[in-house]
């Protein structure tokens, strides 16, 4: 990802433009693999080994409350980082805890429609999230 992008995300969502927020969001976009906090400030230590892990935590914090990326937790109970704003769904892999991103514009209705006939009493649906759990069959690429 290019830094101009960057500094454009962190603008747009009233953010200081600072080094260690432009690296963390940089490291978010360029593993691209749904990374926990732990594997986001090991990528950091390379190029970046000043960065206190707290900053990491609160500026994950800053960017999950400013929307710029969203959460996502795991059947295992570990949270995740996602970038991408498009709907999209998760096929979690039990066996190598790979996760990848899950396009389907017929799921999407599916789902809408089943929503909008089924009231849930006292509650109000912001958003849909789904997670498909189960293995990856092709064995060459476990993450």
């Amino acid at each position: 990802m290019a830094n101009k992008t960057v500094i454009k995300i962190l603008t747009d969502n009233n953010l200081k433009v600072t080094p260690q927020r432009t690296a963390i969001l940089e490291v978010i976009y360029t593993l691209n693999n749904h990374p926990t906090a732990d594997y986001i400030i090991d990528y950091l230590r390379i190029n970046y080994p000043h960065i206190p892990i707290s900053t990491v935590y609160k500026i994950l914090d800053v960017f999950v409350e400013k929307g710029i990326i969203n959460k996502v937790k795991t059947d295992d109970e570990v949270m995740r980082y996602d970038y991408i704003k498009e709907k999209h769904y998760h096929l979690y892999c039990s066996e190598s805890e790979r996760i990848e991103d899950y396009y389907d514009k017929e799921l999407d209705k599916l789902l809408e429609n089943y929503l909008k006939k089924k009231t849930i009493p006292n509650f109000k649906i912001k958003d849909i999230k789904l997670q498909i759990v189960g293995n990856f069959t092709d064995k060459t690429n476990n993450d």
